[in-house]
Parts: structure tokens; C-alpha cells; sequence
């Protein structure tokens, strides 16, 4: 049969492998049930059959194929030898006719979509749950749906390391953090039960979502990367890791191979488009896009970065189709009313942002997602504070606070209260922050630089939030959080101190300004301009600085009158003409 050019053959190596990831013996013998679920879990096609019983002097010799997932006869072969010693010949003659029935029969045959990778589970149900859930999130880029699947593979084996593995994946990148390192840690507890390609996984997101030691995960990847140099996910978990660090190059680098070794993901093409965002590469971004879309892996993330690129290349109308696309779909449809709020504070006009960050956190709410509503909150709140509502700030902190106190909702809260005054609450909330994830890279080089510079900007003292600062530099270009949008903020305050200070900041403001893929559509790539310009006017350069200020009135031209720091640039840029 290994001579059919239609037939490829599973080893005997391969089925002890599937063995042992049922919990059976190497050597079990295969009985009909056996051998059937080691044909689903390894992605085969069929399974043969045989058969021998004696007729008088005569045997009979059965063989037939049977499509292992539905059980479906495709091939049925018999023949009959005169005494044992045609048993062998007659058996050579059956398995030529039957394979080239299935030569034929197997075209028609629906491969079974298995996961990539084997994962160690004794129930065979739980496994088929999982792939629908490996599924739903590896090829159509899906998170809320997946999470179903992974809960059920759970419920069937609830001691499954990598279906815990999975789901706590999900959850982060919903931006469910506690939720997600809940699960994580689950699996991290069983990851002795599992494989060391299911370790490497299990290892690394314990790491990057559980703890939080970003490096730590960093190098177990690069570690996986170099043990198995054709497994797909390592790069996209690296693609992830450089993009919080800030290093895009490698982020993008990291994409790329993981397209190669895996051309049929929705999530590897989401990563590759934001990737190319990341590096300013849009019109690349764009054609990724639809590649993506001509291939039948348009996830709704891709519409989202979409309308992203819409924003930067200033396409009012594709930022509208994009955002009508993602309405009413379960667990993206809050996430682009975000987005649109953003897109609305971007531009000052701020009475709108809160009537769709409220819509956002219903919508989320709604879907049993508490932590992300609150991580919406929570981002408003901050840009409240960052244009002078402290009032706004101060409810807005509140809100998101009496819905979660997970790691982002509580950090980005506490710098919207340390901006808005209340800077005693603000350093309670860095304690308990520093206490609870003490290993995580983005709190202690981040959020807590970043609240305590707050603190100190509010106090009127530059300097001190300059010092405070300065343990972000190594990721100050990282897009940090997972449920708010806070990417290059240390950047920010780190220019707004300079100009309390009254040591320019130019090229803080700049590097916002240098990096749109990165900023999206966050309010602080306008007010960048608003910084650049106070930071020239600081260093006598008043040519520039008014260059700056007309760009930032520009984009603010249909701002509501009444914002606080629109007001001060108003007169600010009056004394400079």
C-alpha cells in the first residue's frame, strides 16, 4: 500500500506518539475503537480494516477503509485462498484493488482540520472540542467564540493543561486579564502531565500572562523557536512579546516567519497587519489585509486594523464600513465602539467619546466581559485628565473601579487620579499594584514610573517625574496594556514633564509624532502637537511653535469649546503672533 502515490501511511512511531497522548501504552494493541481515534487525532483520512475467517479448507480475506471521523465505509475489498499458503498472495491482491479504490474515493474525502500541535488528553470528545476552539481562534482570529470550545474540552477532561492553556489566552487578549492568568495558571500547574512542545507553550504564556516577566517569556520562546524551528506558534507569541517591548523591527520579523510556517491563520495575518502598522508600512498593512480576505481568513480583528489604517490615511468612509462591519458581533462590536470613542477624543470632541465609551462598556458588560468594560472606563478616564476634565477623570476612575481592579484597569486608573489630584489614592493603588505582581515588566517599569511621575507633574515638579521616569526608557516604544490602549503614554508625561520643567520636551512629542502606526488613533498623537509646540515656544523657536499650534487647532477645529487644555493653547497661541 506504501507504493500508491495517493496513500501516505502513518508510522508506527507517529501512532505510538497518539498513544501516548491518550494515556495508553506505547504498544497497545489496536482494536477497531483504538485504532479509529488515533486516525482522528492524528489528522488521517481512513482507517484500514482487516479480516480472516476460515471456510472449510478455504479462507476468507477481508479488507475494508473506513473514514474515521464519520465512520463512513470508503473502500470494501474481499477475496478468497484456496489454503494457507495463498493466504499472503490473496491478501497482496486485495490491498492493490483497494488502493486503488481509494485513489479515487479519498479526492472525495473531507480532511479531518486537527489541531496543529498534539495535545495530551484521554478523552477524545474533550480533543474535538479543543480543535473547534483551536480552530475558531488559530484560523478565523476569533477570541469570544473560541472561548466556548475551550471551556468545553474543560468540562469533558478538567485536568486538559493546554485547553486551560488556550482559554487563558483567549481571556488576555480580550483583555480579561484576571481571568486569563486564573486559567494560565491552571495549566501551569498540570504542565508535568503534558509534552515538551506543550510545556514550551504552557511555559511561556505562565510567564507572559500569569507573572507577567515578559523576558522570561521572551527568551522561552526564542528557546522553542531554536528546539523546533517549524512550529508556527513560537513566532507568533515572540510577534506579541517584541511588540509590548517595543522592538517592531522583530515583532514584524517574527510575523513574517510565522506566515511561512503557517499560511492558513487568521491570527498570523492579524499579527502581520499590525506589524506592518507598527513600522508605518500601512500600504503593506492594507495589502496583508485583503491577501487575507482573498484567502477566506477575514477575522473581524482584520476589519479592525482596517479601520486603523482608514484613520491614518485619513478614509472617513472606509473607517465607517469597517466600523458597520463589526456591529453586533459578540465581543468585537465593544471593542470598535472603543475605538470609535478614541477616534473622537483624538479629535477633542469629547462629549461624543463618553456617549460611545458607554456604549462600549454596555456592550461588554453585556457579553460577561467586566474587566474590558472597565479597561474602557479606565482609558477614558486618563484622557479626561490628560486635557484637564478632572472631574470626568474622577468618576470615570471610579466607574472602572467598581467593575475591576484588574492589572490595567487598576495602573491606568491610578494615573487618571494621580493627574486629576487625588494623588494620596493614586499611591495607594501603586502599592497594592507593586505588591501583587511583582515580577510583571510592564507594572514595574511602566505603570508604576508612569503613576508616580503623575503624581509629581501634578505637584508642579518636572524634575522628579523626570527621574520617576526613567526605568521606562528600555520599553518606552511598547504598546503595554491588553485592555486599554495606552501605547507610548510614558512617552507623553515624560514631555509634559520636560515642559514643567521647563526643559523643552521636543523630542518626546516627537517620537509620538514619528511613530502613528504605533499611536493609532489615541488622543495623544493630537496632543503631541500641542506638546511640541509649548516645548519650542520654551525654547524660543517661535516659528516652529506656532507651526505646531496650528496643527493642533487643526485637528481640534470641531472640538468642544469648553475642554480645559483647548482653552490654554487657544491663548497660548494668541501670545506667540
Amino acid at each position: 500500500m506504501e507504493q500508491s502515490p495517493f496513500l501516505n501511511l502513518l508510522s508506527d512511531e507517529r501512532v505510538a506518539q497518539a498513544l501516548a497522548l491518550m494515556a495508553q501504552p506505547k504498544d497497545a494493541r489496536l482494536t477497531r475503537e483504538l485504532a479509529r481515534e488515533v486516525c482522528q487525532r492524528t489528522a488521517s483520512a481512513a482507517s484500514i480494516e482487516g479480516s480472516i475467517s476460515s471456510l472449510g479448507s478455504q479462507y476468507v480475506v477481508g479488507l475494508r477503509a473506513v473514514n474515521c471521523r464519520s465512520g463512513d465505509v470508503l473502500a470494501n475489498e474481499q477475496a478468497t485462498a484456496s489454503g494457507k499458503e495463498q493466504v499472503l498472495k490473496v491478501l497482496g491482491e486485495a490491498a492493490t484493488k483497494i488502493r486503488e479504490k481509494l485513489g479515487e474515493s479519498l479526492v472525495s474525502v473531507q480532511k479531518y482540520d486537527a489541531p496543529a500541535e498534539n495535545v495530551t488528553t484521554p478523552s477524545l470528545e474533550a480533543l474535538q472540542a479543543y480543535t473547534l476552539g483551536y480552530q475558531t481562534f488559530v484560523v478565523k482570529y476569533d477570541n469570544p467564540g473560541a472561548v466556548a470550545f475551550f471551556q468545553r474540552a474543560i468540562s469533558l477532561d478538567p485536568n486538559f493543561a493546554m485547553a486551560y492553556a488556550r482559554l487563558g489566552n483567549s481571556y488576555s487578549n480580550m483583555g480579561q486579564t484576571a481571568r486569563g492568568a486564573e486559567n494560565t495558571r491552571k495549566a501551569y500547574e498540570l504542565r508535568e502531565r503534558v509534552g515538551e512542545r506543550e510545556r514550551f507553550y504552557i511555559v511561556s504564556h505562565y510567564e507572559g500572562n500569569a507573572t507577567g516577566n515578559l523576558e522570561a517569556a521572551r527568551k522561552t520562546c526564542e528557546l522553542w523557536a531554536q528546539t523546533y524551528p517549524h512550529d508556527p506558534i513560537p513566532p507568533v507569541i515572540l510577534s506579541a512579546i517584541y511588540g509590548y517591548l517595543g522592538d517592531y523591527d522583530k515583532a514584524l520579523s517574527a510575523s513574517q516567519e510565522a506566515l511561512k510556517l503557517s499560511p492558513a491563520s487568521g491570527l498570523v495575518y492579524g499579527n502581520l497587519v499590525s506589524s506592518y502598522m507598527q513600522v508605518n508600512r500601512l500600504d503593506e498593512a492594507r495589502t496583508t489585509s485583503q491577501e487575507a480576505q482573498g484567502h477566506g481568513l477575514g477575522s473581524p480583528a482584520i476589519h479592525f486594523g482596517l479601520y486603523i489604517i482608514d484613520f491614518l490615511q485619513h478614509d472617513a468612509a472606509g473607517m465607517e464600513r469597517e466600523a458597520a462591519t463589526l456591529m453586533g458581533k459578540p465581543g468585537f462590536e465593544d471593542f470598535m465602539l472603543a475605538a470609535e470613542s478614541d477616534t473622537a477624543a483624538n479629535a477633542g470632541q469629547f462629549v461624543k467619546a463618553r456617549e460611545l465609551t458607554r456604549r462600549a462598556s454596555d456592550s461588554a458588560q453585556r457579553a460577561d466581559e467586566k474587566e474590558t468594560a472597565a479597561g474602557y472606563e479606565a482609558e477614558s478616564a486618563l484622557r479626561e485628565a490628560l486635557v484637564g476634565n478632572m472631574n470626568q477623570a474622577k468618576q470615570g476612575a471610579k466607574a472602572a473601579l467598581a467593575l475591576s481592579t484588574g492589572r490595567d484597569v487598576e495602573a491606568v486608573s491610578a494615573i487618571a487620579l494621580a493627574l486629576a489630584g487625588d494623588s494620596a489614592q493614586a499611591m495607594r493603588m501603586a502599592s497594592d499594584l507593586a505588591k501583587r505582581f511583582p515580577e510583571d515588566t510592564i507594572v514595574q517599569f511602566d505603570y508604576l514610573p508612569m503613576i508616580h511621575a503623575s503624581v509629581a507633574i501634578q505637584s508642579g515638579s518636572g524634575t522628579k517625574a523626570i527621574e520617576a521616569l526613567a526605568p521606562t526608557a528600555p520599553y518606552e516604544l511598547g504598546s503595554p496594556a491588553q485592555s486599554v490602549a495606552i501605547a507610548l503614554y510614558s512617552v507623553y508625561l515624560r514631555g509634559e514633564a520636560y515642559v514643567a520643567a521647563h526643559q523643552g520636551g521636543a523630542a518626546e512629542f516627537q517620537k509620538i509624532l514619528n511613530h502613528p502606526g504605533v499611536v493609532e488613533n489615541e488622543p495623544i498623537g493630537a496632543l503631541a502637537h500641542l506638546g511640541l509646540g509649548r516645548a519650542y515656544a520654551l525654547s524660543g523657536d517661535a516659528a516652529k511653535a506656532r507651526s505646531a499650534y496650528q496643527d493642533f487647532l487643526a485637528l481640534w477645529k470641531d472640538a468642544d469649546p469648553d475642554i480645559p487644555i483647548l482653552k490654554e493653547a487657544k491663548a497660548e497661541y494668541a501670545k506667540l503672533q
